[in-house]
């Protein structure tokens, strides 16, 4: 069920599903779809539904399937036991994620407090894709700056 918060942002961009964030796991729809493997209960304190409502996605792997990551500040946890309480631990190992300082589910969003959690994911994507170019643009040019050099001497 999507908040109403998220209903009234649809709304606005011409009704669309917002599938544009699916890669980002904006919508708490989109986390719940990520977990795979997830190895405890919907009766765990840390069952799939919570986890996603605490803002966390999947990011386990067969090996290591209790890891989530939260799609706001990139807080990625695991060693999970089936009593720990997602918003807790989320505030207590990123005290500063704007998400979990919030301690409120995605459907009791006020519209306003939705677009500043969209604008800080958006913009920690931006940073993230431009340290990745940049990264890339170096180690590309790397070799080409060395043979420029060396073709002056």
């Amino acid at each position: 069920m999507e908040s109403p918060a998220v209903n009234e942002v649809a709304a606005g961009l011409g009704g669309e599903k917002l599938e544009v964030f699916r890669k980002l796991n904006l919508l708490e729809q989109h986390r719940l779809e990520s977990y795979k493997s997830w190895p405890f209960p919907e009766s765990a304190s840390c069952s799939i539904s919570k986890m996603a409502e605490a803002g966390f996605y999947w990011t386990g792997t067969k090996r290591e399937n209790d890891t989530a990551t939260c799609f706001v500040c990139g807080k990625t946890l695991d060693g999970w036991e089936p009593e720990d309480d997602p918003w807790k631990e989320h505030l207590k190992h990123a005290p500063q994620c704007e998400f979990a300082k919030l301690c409120c589910p995605e459907r009791d969003l006020t519209v306003s407090q939705f677009l500043e959690i969209l604008g800080t994911v958006v913009k920690g994507s931006i940073e993230k894709t431009c340290k990745a170019f940049k990264s890339s643009f170096i180690r590309e040019n790397e070799e080409r700056l060395n043979e420029f050099t060396h073709n002056q001497k």
